[in-house]
């Protein structure tokens, strides 16, 4: 575990030292992903401006559980939004044989050595719009901050399984690069609040593919409102994060050279 971590934290720094040897790439990105974030609630902001809203929902309550699935979905894409356009690029060339000489895991050399550290500005957009919206709304009592940081980390987890299961099928299907826009359809179930959407949908974004978990979920036990039942909805969540692993790692030992 030492030498993974170690190996890790030098990926890391490499990543770092190369992003910032263009400074001025580096910043132009950071400027234009935070203006992203500043419009990624504009949607709200035209329904509440309007006088209509999500029923139960203020405004600022809704801004914080958009934050929290920026905050979540740009963590995701620091440790493994390359991770899936690396595989692809390497299966398209015939030189996934590099990866798979090196002494390591292949999917832990693939998250390591491809750290970005450009999707800091979402992680810096979400963090200031979380606080934000965090000073306008009460959280509900001290219990309700390790109920929020579980379910967080269980939206993580449900972003990572996401990521992995997108990298695994480039090795069966080499021209998926649409894939990452259905995923972000599915993801976009987990911008708003679920109650919004039919029980099928719902329970399917709660136990299927938890999308809920990356937002929503979080949001509700901040604001007191989290069903404890819920709480058993973390498990799924470590499974699809599994079911990811599981899948990538087997789908590598499918690899045939160029072209899968």
């Amino acid at each position: 575990m030492r030498r993974y971590l170690s190996i890790y934290a030098q990926c890391v720094k490499t990543a770092m030292a190369r992003a910032l040897s263009y400074r001025l790439n580096f910043l132009l990105s950071l400027i234009i992903t935070i203006g992203y974030n500043a419009l990624f609630p504009l949607i709200s902001i035209l329904i509440y401006s309007s006088g209509a809203g999500f029923p139960g929902w203020s405004f600022y309550e809704v801004l914080l559980m958009q934050s929290i699935f920026v905050l979540s979905q740009g963590i995701a894409s620091i440790m493994f939004s390359n991770v899936l356009w690396t595989t692809m690029q390497h299966i398209r060339e015939g030189s996934f044989e590099i990866v798979l000489l090196k002494p390591m895991n292949p999917l832990f050399f693939l998250v390591a050595s491809n750290f970005d550290p450009e999707s800091v500005g979402l992680i810096i957009g979400g963090s200031f719009l979380f606080v934000f919206s965090l000073l306008q709304i009460e959280v509900a009592s001290i219990i309700a901050i390790p109920q929020f940081l579980l379910l967080f980390a269980a939206g993580f987890a449900v972003m990572a399984g996401i990521n992995m299961i997108m990298a695994a099928t480039s090795f069966k299907w080499v021209g998926n690069s649409r894939i990452p826009e259905i995923f972000d359809s599915v993801l976009a179930f987990g911008k708003y609040p679920l109650m919004i959407f039919p029980k099928v949908i719902r329970g399917i974004a709660t136990f299927i593919i938890p999308v809920g978990m990356i937002g929503f979920y979080p949001a509700n036990a901040l604001l007191g409102r989290l069903d404890p039942s819920v709480l058993f909805a973390v498990i799924p969540c470590i499974l699809f994060m599994i079911l990811g692993i599981w899948l990538y790692l087997n789908m590598v030992k499918l690899y045939e050279g160029v072209g899968g």
